[in-house]
């Protein structure tokens, strides 16, 4: 298995959602699904943004940031390459440093029933 972890802008994660949705890996009503335990988090990360627009000044880190979504998933390894092309191709914004796509193996998940 591994875990998918991505950091999105916040106007490109319902795009990325949808493109999950859409790559039919991660339908959750269906048994056996490539895609789990989806979770979607909002995160502030220190970031001097080339839009000004998108950066605020956060009061507990005392300094400017950036408002994003940590997108998490585990999947099966053979459809990790699939999920990580659907998530960087909907998270696209043409800017540098405009997020972070991270895989890595999980060494063992046990379900809890």
């Amino acid at each position: 298995m591994k875990e998918i972890k991505a950091f999105i802008r916040q106007h490109r994660i319902a795009d990325v959602l949808q493109a999950l949705r859409q790559s039919g890996l991660c339908e959750l009503a269906t048994p056996g699904a490539s895609c789990h335990n989806i979770t979607v988090s909002q995160v502030q990360r220190p970031l001097a943004s080339t839009d000004p627009t998108q950066q605020h000044y956060s009061m507990e880190l005392a300094e400017a940031v950036v408002t994003e979504y940590k997108l998490e998933l585990a999947c099966a390894d053979d459809a990790a390459d699939a999920l990580v092309d659907a998530i960087a191709k909907a998270a696209h914004t043409g800017q540098t440093e405009a997020g972070w796509i991270f895989v890595n193996d999980i060494q063992r998940a046990v379900e809890v029933r």
